[in-house]
C-alpha cells in the first residue's frame, strides 16, 4: 500500500541569542535532508559573495512594500532601517508537498507566522540556555561580537525569554545532543498530526465502505 500523503511542517526555532538556536538548526537539516531552510527577504544591499535566492532575496523596498500590501509575506519586521520576511509563495509550495520548512526567527516572526493562513502546519520549538552566566559565556566563547554588541544583546535575551509561554515545546539547552535527540523526537510525532495527514479522510472512507460490504 502506498504511504499516505503529508503535510509540511512549519518548524520555528525561537531563543535568545547564544541559546544554540542556529547550532540545531544545522543539525536538524543534516538529519533529515528533506528539512529546507526558509529563505528570507530583505532590502538590505547584497554582500560580497551573496546571491538572489540563496542567501537572501534581495529587493527594494518599495518591491518589498508591495509584497506586504499583497500578502505575499508570511511574516516581516524592519531591523537596523532593513525589512526581512520570509516569502509566502514558497513555504505554500513546501507544505503542499510533505517537504518542512525551518524558520529561525524572533518571537515576533514566530507569532506572525503562527498567525498566518498555514498556521495549523505550525510546529514552535522554544531553546532556553541552562542559565543567565552560561549565555553570556557562550556569547564570549563564540568571539564574534564586541563587548558592546554581546551586553545589547543580553540585554535583548530577557524580552526574548519573556515569550516562552506562547511555544508549543520549550527545551532547556543544557546539552546539545539530547536537545538534539529532543527535537527529533517532537519532528517525527508532529509529522503524524492529523493536521499533517490530509489522505486520513480517504483511508477512513474505504475502511467505512468495506464495513457496509460486509453486511
Amino acid at each position: 500500500m502506498a504511504k499516505a500523503k503529508r503535510r509540511g511542517l512549519l518548524i520555528i526555532l525561537s531563543s535568545p541569542s547564544g541559546a544554540g538556536k542556529s547550532t540545531l538548526a544545522k543539525r536538524l537539516r543534516h538529519w533529515d535532508k528533506d528539512i529546507q531552510f526558509s529563505i528570507s527577504a530583505t532590502t538590505r544591499p547584497a554582500r560580497e559573495g551573496e546571491v538572489h535566492g540563496r542567501e537572501y532575496y534581495f529587493h527594494s523596498r518599495t518591491e518589498f512594500e508591495q509584497m506586504i500590501d499583497a500578502g505575499n509575506m508570511l511574516e516581516h519586521a524592519e531591523v537596523f532601517g532593513n525589512l526581512y520576511g520570509s516569502p509566502l509563495k514558497p513555504v505554500e509550495s513546501a507544505v503542499a508537498n510533505g517537504r518542512d520548512v525551518l524558520f529561525d526567527v524572533d518571537w515576533q516572526g514566530g507569532q506572525q507566522v503562527r498567525n498566518s493562513p498555514l498556521g495549523k502546519h505550525v510546529l514552535s520549538v522554544f531553546i532556553l540556555p541552562p542559565s543567565i552566566s552560561e549565555l553570556e559565556r557562550r556569547l564570549v566563547s563564540r568571539q564574534k561580537d564586541s563587548k558592546d554588541v554581546i551586553e545589547k544583546r543580553m540585554h535583548e535575551s530577557r524580552d526574548e525569554i519573556s515569550h516562552w509561554p506562547e511555544y508549543d515545546y520549550v527545551l532547556i539547552n543544557d546539552d546539545l545532543d539530547s536537545t538534539e535527540d529532543s527535537l527529533r523526537t517532537i519532528i517525527t510525532a508532529e509529522r503524524l498530526r492529523l493536521s499533517q495527514q490530509p489522505d486520513l479522510v480517504e483511508t477512513v472512507r474505504r475502511l467505512n465502505n468495506e464495513f457496509e460490504e460486509r453486511k
